[in-house]
């Protein structure tokens, strides 16, 4: 008699070429509708599933872990961070949880870059005038923005995506500095041409564009505050694609609005999917709807990164992407 297929419970929709991948190694339960499920409803997933995968969108705090069932044993997170899972009670619940690293550097590292060249250069409200039929043509001094070239970039987080970005930052020619919790090998700021500072602080105070990629964890929690935003020259520019929790929104939003910023590229938001009401009107800034990681390779990657975690992990063996709390 064949062995059973595990059953497993996708949260959101996934591209086809995954969900049918699934469907043929497991017993996948789809979200066809791709609704963001209730907690009632993660609650319910967690007593049945043996695998949980889940998104950002989905919280599983410890009151939705503390009522899983004996039979869930992995939650395989589609995604790359996992500040939406509290690792620490599945870990003590005997529950395993993988996420999908790597997968997503290159094209959050295009958008960074993206917003970078945008919001210094006032795209957005070009766009706006074409939209509108309100160019008059062209004028030296009108929408004048600021060139990047031989700027300073502060990165505040110096993972794979802050890597990726200050290779794209340098060779449109910025001068690269970072803060991390572990200052890199010296063959990696060599290569980089980065230079290295212990105190965030005094960084953020002498960049001319601060690009954050530090996960959400509870230590990154507002990290910038609304003491160390005021740190920032009024010149400066902010852009964040990695969690809006990291930043003070309110504070962000106050500075832009009485002009002590120059402006910011925000695609993550503080409380997705709403958006602060002053962020949202002013022209300083560029808001994009949390699409960072949203390209069809990225998204197949990801799938197929699930997919390995959940197959290693079901033939016995530890699944490559596993998360751990002293990791995070």
């Amino acid at each position: 008699m064949p062995k059973s297929k595990p059953l497993v419970v996708v949260t959101r929709r996934l591209p086809d070429v995954i969900e049918t991948r699934m469907r043929e190694l497991f017993d996948a339960r789809l979200n066809i509708e791709d609704k963001p499920m209730t907690q009632a409803e993660l609650v319910e997933a967690v007593k049945t599933a043996e695998v949980l995968v889940p998104t950002v969108t989905d919280h599983l705090d410890a009151a939705v872990l503390s009522q899983a069932g004996p039979q869930l044993r992995l939650v395989a997170n589609y995604g790359n961070g996992v500040d939406n899972i509290d690792v620490q009670t599945a870990l003590n619940r005997g529950i395993t949880v993988t996420n999908t690293p790597g997968v997503l550097t290159e094209d959050t590292a295009d958008m960074t870059m993206a917003l970078i060249l945008a919001v210094p250069r006032r795209m957005a409200e070009g766009i706006k005038v074409m939209q509108s039929d309100g160019w008059k043509g062209w004028s030296p001094t009108w929408m004048l923005g600021h060139r990047i070239w031989g700027k300073r970039l502060g990165i505040v987080g110096m993972g794979r995506i802050g890597q990726a970005v200050a290779r794209r930052a340098k060779a449109f020619g910025m001068s690269i500095h970072y803060h991390n919790r572990r200052r890199l090998p010296g063959v990696v700021e060599e290569e980089l041409e980065a230079t290295y500072w212990e105190s965030l602080d005094q960084m953020i105070a002498r960049m001319d564009v601060i690009s954050i990629h530090c996960p959400h964890t509870p230590a990154t929690y507002h990290l910038l505050s609304a003491r160390r935003l005021k740190l920032i020259r009024p010149e400066s520019y902010i852009v964040n694609t990695a969690r809006g929790e990291v930043i003070d929104e309110n504070a962000l939003a106050r500075m832009l609005d009485a002009d002590e910023l120059a402006g910011a590229g925000l695609d993550v938001f503080e409380h997705e999917p709403a958006v602060n009401p002053k962020l949202a009107k002013s022209a300083r800034v560029v808001l994009l709807p949390h699409m960072g990681s949203a390209t069809v390779e990225g998204r197949i990657d990801m799938g197929e990164r699930v997919i390995i975690n959940i197959k290693t992990y079901m033939d016995g063996h530890r699944p490559p992407d596993r998360v751990l709390p002293s990791m995070l």
